[in-house]
């Protein structure tokens, strides 16, 4: 299917600071780029660059005062998720040797503590997919989606002792307990089309069966329409602003919209400060 999504955000600076953005989504296999938009007011020198995880990243100074990124892609995205009910779980021996870090705890998904939730969770229930959508659908239906229940710095155990957060932390609850199971898990964040309330959106990809493949904890059925802008272990490798000046970045506002221009639906958000 074919997705237009565009992203504006507003900044202001205290004084010039260094930024490293990630708005900028790549062609792939599963998504081809056939237009995108990048524009910065005022105008300042970029550099783009892939990091370690193939992202790209835009690296610029904010000079004093405010400071508009807006974003506007068209892209050609798959509709539907392939779900593989029966798809048996990838042999270490057998994991291409770039996936093998995803086994590896982080920042905030310490699966080395979490195993014993995950044999709770998964039962009997087979090894490989079925493992990984047991443990997504626990966590959509054990955990409340709700603001202000969590921080920059909740990683998955707090968000199980608090039953509640929003799409990173259902995201990074769901690759702790996979990886405690020796299944590789990756967060992803980008757009999804039809997501209510609309906003940049985060989930995760596990690898089982010999390939990625997607899950969305906030979701109660597979649901396509993705545009990928960033993967990493958590939430550490895919922030869509780092800031580095003395005084930090006020994001004063930012607005995000995913239309299907072919179906003739749209969804936007004017989100403040305090959403983003």
């Amino acid at each position: 299917m074919k997705l237009k999504a565009a992203c504006s955000i507003t900044v202001t600076a205290a004084s010039d600071c260094p930024m490293i953005a990630m708005l900028r989504p790549r062609s792939s296999p599963t998504q081809w780029i056939i237009s995108d938009r990048y524009e910065l007011e005022p105008l300042v020198p970029v550099t783009e660059f892939a990091d370690g995880y193939g992202n790209l990243c835009q690296r610029l100074i904010v000079p004093k005062g405010r400071m508009r990124i807006s974003v506007e892609v068209t892209m050609q995205v798959a509709a539907h998720l392939d779900v593989p009910a029966f798809a048996p779980q990838t042999l270490i021996p057998d994991l291409p040797t770039n996936v093998l870090p995803y086994l590896l705890q982080s920042r905030y998904c310490p699966s080395d503590k979490m195993q014993g939730k995950a044999l709770e969770i998964v039962g009997n229930t087979p090894i490989g997919y079925a493992q990984v959508e047991k443990i997504r659908s626990w966590v959509h239906e054990n955990l409340e989606y709700r603001y202000n229940v969590s921080s920059a710095t909740t990683d998955a155990l707090e968000t199980l002792a608090h039953g509640a957060g929003v799409c990173r932390d259902f995201t990074h609850v769901c690759i702790a307990l996979c990886r405690s199971l020796q299944i590789p898990a990756r967060m992803v964040v980008g757009y999804l089309h039809g997501l209510k309330p609309m906003d940049l959106h985060a989930w995760f990809e596990a690898f089982v069966g010999g390939r990625w493949y997607t899950f969305d904890a906030t979701q109660d059925q597979p649901r396509g329409g993705r545009i990928v802008l960033a993967y990493g272990h958590d939430a550490t490798d895919v922030a869509f602003i780092s800031d580095y000046g003395f005084q930090p970045l006020q994001v004063d506002e930012m607005w995000v919209e995913v239309s299907a221009p072919e179906q003739g639906q749209t969804e936007s958000a004017q989100l403040d400060h305090t959403d983003a």
